[in-house]
């Protein structure tokens, strides 16, 4: 019997490799998804008894990471850049915060000089403008188009408005007015009113971190992968890990090699392979694709796989009106006041004055209400190799449990800002095989070196005193900072960087292999910078201007 040979396997479902999956399977290719966590449904997803906040990443017993600092003497056992293990991957628990890019972020290099390892972008704002509509309309977005000046340039609308917000939103839009600045409404991966097949929000409280358990979040799980799945030429293959890419003696791609969930191993065939796995997951994938032409990696023979690593920059804090006759008119008397978001954010900061940082580059603020029983995102968790395991995932302490919540939120309302900004890529914070510290499956794990410029730190302390500024302005009290320029856990770019010099990046301007042309990595991996904006758009928006471009390539016969 001759083996099958798939046109197209696809290693991850996440941002990067949904896309892919719906426009290669709808033009008619033979598309296999192998994604290496389970597959969870809507049912699975209720928040009482459902999957929990931290449990859509591996343990650290089982598939960690490490990292090293300049504070560690040995590397932890870390989650730092776990995203998730999941059909959907991290777009199932995301908060859905989709903006775009603004036109100096593809450029920055240019912009602000030979600054740490800045790159431009092997492509403009303009090029993926029309990607980025597109992905708005396939996912299914949430907004306002034109409310802020500071945007790039729009061919179309969003499809559906903005999501419904709490009172305290116009008080927030009249400080920020008088301030001179420009508030729009948080364009939102979460339907405002019935989509594609879709309901509306519910208005739970319980969004990030939490998947979705009505199926309004635009998630690639609910919005692309079903869809791809319909047309018949798409097979997803949850609880597949893996382990290595194989290729032949051309030096092209053959296929890959994985564990199945009763960790047998099996071999897929295949005329492409497009790796998904987000950024430091798809840089492990082909630093242990070795062979007698990759020694070093596949792809890898500039030395650049792994290298460039940024996560995000972070600053974020919290606040309360603790005035019980605002709280209270707020919170109770005022028509929507059991809205959970305010959805508010702000783009005048995205530039620094002069001589607040290094590189006058700022970020994006946004701001919302926290409400009881709301989970922020999970905290980076640390762990010695040999310290026991902690406690699971969301399991209660003793003291977890408060008896006056509901009082509390009568007397006050809780603020939330989170401010978007650049990690800026350096030579010092870069993925590499662990030595030492292996997986279930007996693989090396990546080990992360993290180091953080100054800049980020700088910069995220002068954002969060515009944004504790307009939390005066409402009256707000308690003002605390819980993150200054730091690390996100989730957001990861960089390790496969695109670029037009094979000597200097890992991929074309298209996310193909300059080693290898029948290999695609698509996902936040060929960002050259990480931008002042939650990513995962314009990740998805480059996963399908990626995809026509494959289309191209294969009906021009190129791939056999």
């Amino acid at each position: 019997m001759s083996k099958r040979i798939r046109d197209v396997v696809i290693i991850g479902s996440g941002a990067g490799g949904s896309p892919l999956a719906l426009r290669l399977a709808q033009a008619g290719l033979d598309v296999l998804v192998l994604e290496k966590g389970p597959r969870y449904s809507r049912t699975d997803y209720d928040h009482d008894h459902g999957v929990r906040p931290g449990t859509f990443t591996p343990s650290l017993d089982q598939d960690p990471h490490t990292v090293v600092t300049r504070k560690t003497t040995e590397p932890l056992l870390t989650n730092l850049g776990w995203i998730a293990s999941c059909v959907g991957g991290g777009t199932v628990h995301m908060g859905g915060y989709f903006y775009r890019f603004l036109p100096g972020d593809f450029c920055m290099r240019s912009h602000f000089g030979d600054y740490e390892e800045l790159a431009d972008w092997p492509y403009d704002y303009d090029q993926l403008e029309p990607y980025y509509t597109q992905a708005e309309w396939e996912i299914g977005i949430s907004g306002r188009a034109g409310e802020t000046p500071f945007e790039g340039p729009r061919s179309g609308p969003y499809p559906m408005p903005p999501l419904d917000a709490h009172p305290i939103a116009a008080k927030l839009d009249e400080a920020c007015r008088k301030r001179g600045l420009h508030p729009f409404a948080t364009p939102r991966a979460v339907n405002s009113r019935p989509y594609q097949n879709r309901p509306a929000c519910a208005y739970c409280r319980h969004c990030a971190s939490y998947g979705c358990p009505v199926g309004a979040r635009g998630s690639a799980q609910e919005s692309l992968l079903g869809r791809a799945e319909a047309t018949g030429r798409c097979e997803v293959r949850p609880g597949s890990m893996v382990r290595e890419i194989t290729v032949g003696r051309d030096g092209l791609a053959t296929g890959c090699i994985y564990f199945d969930r009763h960790d047998r191993q099996h071999e897929v065939h295949s005329r492409l392979v497009c790796v998904s796995c987000s950024a430091i997951e798809s840089a492990r994938l082909l630093l242990l694709s070795t062979s007698s032409r990759f020694p070093d990696g596949l792809a890898n023979s500039s030395g650049k796989v792994g290298r460039h690593l940024q996560f995000h920059a972070v600053t974020q804090g919290s606040a309360r009106l603790s005035d019980v006759s605002i709280a209270n008119k707020l919170a109770i008397d005022t028509p929507g006041s059991s809205l959970p978001f305010i959805g508010r954010s702000l783009l005048d900061y995205y530039t620094l004055p002069e001589g607040v940082s290094d590189i006058a580059k700022g970020g994006l603020l946004r701001f919302d209400r926290m409400m009881p029983g709301f989970s922020p995102p999970s905290p980076i968790e640390f762990r010695r190799p040999d310290a026991p395991p902690a406690r699971p995932p969301g399991q209660p302490t003793a003291d977890s449990a408060s008896s006056d919540s509901a009082t509390t939120e009568r007397d006050y309302l809780s603020l939330h800002f989170e401010v978007f900004h650049d990690f800026i890529p350096n030579s010092r914070t870069f993925v590499q095989l662990d030595p030492q510290i292996c997986d279930r499956w007996g693989l090396p794990v990546a080990r992360i070196h993290l180091d953080l410029p100054g800049h980020q730190r700088k910069a995220g302390r002068w954002l969060m005193q515009r944004a504790f500024e307009l939390f005066d302005d409402l009256g707000a009290s308690d003002m605390v900072a819980s993150d200054i320029g730091g690390t996100s856990t989730y957001l990861v770019h960089g390790t496969c960087r695109a670029g037009t010099d094979p000597d200097n990046s890992v991929l074309t301007p298209w996310c193909r292999a300059h080693d290898v042309p029948n290999l695609f990595v698509v996902d936040g991996s060929f960002m050259p910078t990480s931008g002042g904006a939650a990513p995962t758009l314009t990740i998805m928006a480059n996963s399908f201007r990626t995809a026509d471009h494959i289309l191209t390539l294969w009906r021009d016969g190129q791939f056999g």
